[in-house]
Order: C-alpha cells, then sequence, then structure tokens
C-alpha cells in the first residue's frame, strides 16, 4: 500500500486509532498469521513467485548497467536532492529500493489469501518500506553527508541527543514542533471570551461580541474528546471561533477536562449529561429557547447523541439546526487498515486502559503520526536526527502536540460504538436511558469533511450525513482533517463542493457537484444566517446574574497537562 492508494484504503476508523493507541502501533510492524499465510499462498504459487523475483532481478540487472527507467513518482519528496539522480551510486540505489518495494507489493497483491489478511500484510509492508528508504540513512542521505561535513559533524550529534530525548519519552517519535513561539491563551486560543459555567468535565467558554448586534439563536460547538478544543480557535485570522463572532454570532464552546485515573468511569452518559447541563447554560444566559449546536470530529459523535436524545425525550425544539465538521458516525467500511482490528485485540485494548484508568493522549499522538509515516515520522526522522535540524514552529502542529487524556469507559464506549457500527441501527444504543434513533434528529444539519482527510474519509462523513432524519447540506473541503477546520477566508487554493442531492453513492454525488472557490466558513455563515433568528443589542457583558464569569477564555482546563 503506498502513498498512490486512494485514500479511504489509507485511512484509519475510530476503532483502529483507539485500540492501536492503547496497544501500541509497534504490532503493526510484527510478522503475525496473515503474514504467515501469505508466505504459504507463494510457496503453495511457485510459478507466480519465481516470475515476480526474476522481473525483480532482471530489473536489478538494468539498474547495475545504467539502463533502468525506474524513478520516484513525482512529488516524491524524499529523492528531490539533485545527488540522488547525479550520484551512479546513489541513483543505483534508489532504483534498487523502488524496485523491490514494488515487487512486494506486486507479490502481495498476487497471493491467494483472504482481503482481510492481505490488508493486514499491506498495512505491515508499507511501515517497512517506508522505514527502509535510503533518504532515512545517516551519510547515505546527501543532505545529511553535506550537513554533516558542513558542521564538522555537529549536526549528527544534535541529532543524536535529540533521538535519545525523544526515545526515552512518550510519544516515541520525532517531535514534530518547535513550540517554545506558542502559549495558550496569548498567541494560540486567544479570542477573547470567559468562562461562566464549570462542571467536573467541563468549562464553558462564552465569547466576547464584537459587533453591535448578535443573532438571537446562539451556538454550542462540542469539540473532540481526544484533543483540546482550540483547533477552532487556533490563532487571531486563523480562528473560526473568532469568525463566527466577527459575523455577529453568540458563540460557545466546551473545554473538557483532562481526566486522569480518578475519572475512569466517565462514559458516554457522563458526556451526553455534561453537553446538556452546557446548553442549559447557553439558554439561561442567553435567554434564547433554541441553540445551534455543533461538533468537531469524536465531539460530532456526541452532540449527535445529545441531539438524538432531545429528540427521543420530545425536546428537539430546543435546537435551531445541528452542524457537524470531520465527524464519521457510520463507520461500516472506513478504510482498509480496519482488518486491523478484531475482537479479540480490541478486548485486550480496552483492559489495558481499565488498568490504567485512561487512554494517554500521547499515545493516540504516535498512532496518529504511523498513519501516515512518510510525512508524519520519517520527514521529521530526517530533519530532526540527520540534518541536526529544529522542526518548525507551526501552530496546527503545537496544537497536536498539546495531548489530551481519555477515560477507559470512554474509550471502551467508543471502541464498542465504531467496532459494533452502533449509530447506524436506532435503538441500539441507550443513553441516559433514552434508546438513540439519528433518524429522529428532524432538525436542518450541516455537515463538512475533508477530501484529504486521513483520519475521518470523506466518504463515511457522507455516509453519516444519511443518517438524520432532517434536511442536510453536506459540504466537501479541498483540505485535510485539521485543515479543513483550519481554513479561514483569503486562501487562494482553498474550495469546496456542494451538491443538494444526498441519495447516490459518495462518488455519483462527487460526480455532480458544484465547485466553489474560497472556505466553507463564509458557506457555513450564509445558512446559519437562516437559522439564527434576528438580531438584537449584543450584550454588555458575559454570563448571566446566576453564572459569572469564572476565568478569562480560554479557561483552566485547557491548560491542564
Amino acid at each position: 500500500m503506498t502513498a498512490t492508494t486512494p485514500l479511504p484504503e489509507r485511512a484509519a476508523p475510530l476503532d483502529v486509532l483507539l485500540v492501536d493507541s492503547a496497544l501500541g502501533p509497534v504490532r503493526r510492524f510484527v510478522p503475525d498469521r496473515s503474514t504467515a499465510k501469505w508466505a504459504v499462498s507463494l510457496a503453495r504459487r511457485p510459478g507466480i513467485t519465481a516470475r515476480r523475483l526474476g522481473g525483480l532481478g532482471a530489473e536489478a540487472g538494468r539498474i547495475l548497467t545504467g539502463t533502468s527507467t525506474v524513478a520516484p513518482l513525482r512529488g516524491d519528496r524524499r529523492f528531490t536532492d539533485v545527488a540522488w539522480t547525479s550520484n551512479p551510486l546513489l541513483k543505483r540505489l534508489v532504483q534498487l529500493y523502488l524496485a523491490s518495494g514494488r515487487t512486494l507489493e506486486q507479490l502481495v497483491l498476487d497471493a491467494d489469501i483472504a482481503p482481510r489478511d492481505r490488508k493486514r500484510v499491506q498495512f505491515c509492508l508499507e511501515n517497512l518500506i517506508e522505514a527502509t528508504a535510503p533518504s532515512n540513512v545517516p551519510l547515505v542521505n546527501p543532505a545529511s553527508a553535506k550537513a554533516a561535513v558542513d558542521s564538522a559533524g555537529l549536526s549528527l550529534a544534535r541529532g543524536g541527543r535529540q533521538l535519545v530525548k525523544d526515545l526515552t519519552s512518550a510519544p516515541r517519535i520525532p517531535e514534530m514542533v518547535d513550540g517554545t513561539g506558542f502559549a495558550v491563551g496569548d498567541n494560540v486560543a486567544a479570542t477573547p471570551g470567559g468562562v461562566v459555567f464549570r462542571n467536573d468535565v467541563l468549562e464553558l467558554i462564552q465569547y466576547a461580541p464584537q459587533t453591535d448586534e448578535v443573532y438571537e439563536v446562539p451556538a454550542l460547538v462540542v469539540p473532540p474528546t481526544i484533543n483540546k478544543f482550540y483547533a477552532i480557535d487556533l490563532a487571531p485570522e486563523r480562528s473560526l471561533v473568532e469568525f463566527g463572532v466577527r459575523q455577529g454570532r453568540q458563540m460557545f464552546v466546551i473545554s473538557w477536562r483532562n481526566p486522569d485515573a480518578r475519572h475512569a468511569s466517565w462514559d458516554f452518559d457522563t458526556y451526553v449529561r455534561a453537553v446538556l447541563e452546557a446548553l442549559d447554560a447557553v439558554e439561561e444566559i442567553t435567554g434564547s429557547h433554541r441553540t445551534v449546536l455543533g461538533g468537531v470530529c469524536s465531539g460530532g459523535i456526541l452532540a449527535s447523541m445529545a441531539a438524538a436524545y432531545l429528540a427521543g425525550t420530545g425536546r428537539q425544539d430546543r435546537l435551531a439546526a445541528l452542524c457537524l465538521a470531520v465527524t464519521v458516525i457510520d463507520n461500516h467500511d472506513a478504510g482498509s487498515v480496519s482488518a486491523l482490528v478484531d475482537e479479540q485485540l480490541a478486548g485486550r485494548a480496552k483492559a489495558k486502559s481499565a488498568r490504567k484508568g485512561y487512554l494517554d493522549g500521547r499515545a493516540l499522538a504516535e498512532v496518529f503520526a504511523w498513519l501516515r509515516p512518510r510525512d508524519l515520522v520519517w520527514n521529521y526522522w530526517v530533519n530532526n536526527y540527520l540534518l541536526g535540524k529544529r522542526p518548525p514552529a507551526f501552530d496546527i502542529l503545537f496544537w497536536n502536540s498539546d495531548t489530551t487524556r481519555m477515560t477507559a469507559a470512554l474509550h471502551a464506549d467508543f471502541v464498542d460504538l465504531a467496532m459494533e457500527n452502533l449509530l447506524t441501527r436506532p435503538g441500539e444504543l441507550t443513553v441516559l436511558g433514552v434508546p438513540i434513533d439519528l433518524g429522529a434528529v428532524t432538525v436542518d444539519s450541516y455537515l463538512v469533511a475533508g477530501m484529504a482527510d486521513h483520519i475521518t474519509p470523506w466518504e463515511s462523513c457522507y455516509r453519516s450525513a444519511q443518517l438524520f432524519g432532517g434536511t442536510t447540506r453536506f459540504v466537501l473541503s479541498t483540505s485535510g482533517h485539521i485543515a479543513a477546520l483550519v481554513n479561514p477566508p483569503g486562501n487562494a487554493k482553498a474550495s469546496f463542493h456542494t451538491n443538494d442531492d444526498l441519495a447516490a453513492d459518495a462518488e455519483a454525488w462527487l460526480d455532480g457537484t458544484e465547485v466553489h472557490p474560497g472556505t466553507w466558513w463564509t458557506d457555513l455563515g450564509l445558512w446559519l444566517d437562516e437559522r439564527s433568528g434576528a438580531q438584537r443589542p449584543a450584550p454588555q457583558t458575559l454570563g448571566s446574574h446566576r453564572l459569572s464569569v469564572l476565568a478569562e477564555a480560554p479557561g483552566t482546563y485547557v491548560l491542564d497537562k
């Protein structure tokens, strides 16, 4: 499975992420029963195997004589240095590496094994092939050799020290960001506001209005439970929250507590109840009887549950609309690496987090990195260790490194939810004693996905959009998972797809879409304008008579490590 494999085949559904986070991604490199079945199948088909190996031998001969045409794919940044093509030895080394990798991939396709076993073997080989690239070898990489000569070896010394440091503390992956220039509440998570409600599970942030008038219907956003909330308030001019406030929206965002072993029993019921308590506070502060409920990634799943709970209890009238970003609810066939998880592995993962009381967010960061090893592991391996450089200072990567924990009970609930695809079957999941039926959610909904998303593939987000009972607008951004959120106006490369017909399958829907230049933020703003009521004078103070400001935004829970 190469970098050219279709994105849905490389994306990772929720159960894979959470199981790998508990058990560790190292198991992906270790041969298992699927690998044994692959080897046995090749042994039983000696003709095909010999033909492939003979082809590799013939290609190796052409490589050695300088007549081979094997070359890196266009856009492969590992081999852009001119020395990889101008130096005869390095050129041959790259060609042998590429030819061997492609032969291994073909041998996997040639084997007569079950699709699940094939996907397991493909995933293992992908990681091994990426790891053995000659660009990862000190001094063999021409940039590494030049840096070592220019610095009299200090680049390798610096890289070696950094390698030891990274290996001795979780997550055991190369450092991706120089975070020294970022401060939460200063140049990230910096939109003015205040904490107006707090319980054991969350802080509720109300953002200060920046317009003379505001829409009467407020918006409440439920962030992921596996990251800090401020991906949507990343930095000035790059903040979805700031964009909303400047449009006259009354913005409220949940900031989850970073749990520890004391909170091991917090589960779906705990978090949905907390969302409903936040909704109570929003209604009290604004005086509005309706609220736009939003959710991001795993927070979108919780927001969907809360909406279905309200529908099941006859209180859906409290919602003006539902907005979900990069949220997968239908996990059926959500990426080929789902083959890496089975009931036994899921049980082991849940048991491990139960013993500790939580799933460590640093383990999840490690898993996210290994989903795209070339970009998120080996790229930084070269930069940090071979060249001895500091990683770049980038706000998205700073946010990504600011990890959180997930309670053991919530971890188990999410694994079961994804593996059994419970939310696609009305009544199969019960929250706070109420059977959950997403089809009963009949308020208008707005769902956005990223075409280049390797965590929540857009095809799965599209299927999820079809689960709700109301009128749904599905928008496909050209961005990836986080870039879809951090997508402010002004990016000339940004665009998004729309198609009001959600009856077709994902590819047919895409074929019939209209492409719009710019960010989907403006499209969402127009959509919300029609569902946010009239405008009224902006409040002069935050909170209410009973719910006073407890702390300035971004609050205290976001600072928990």
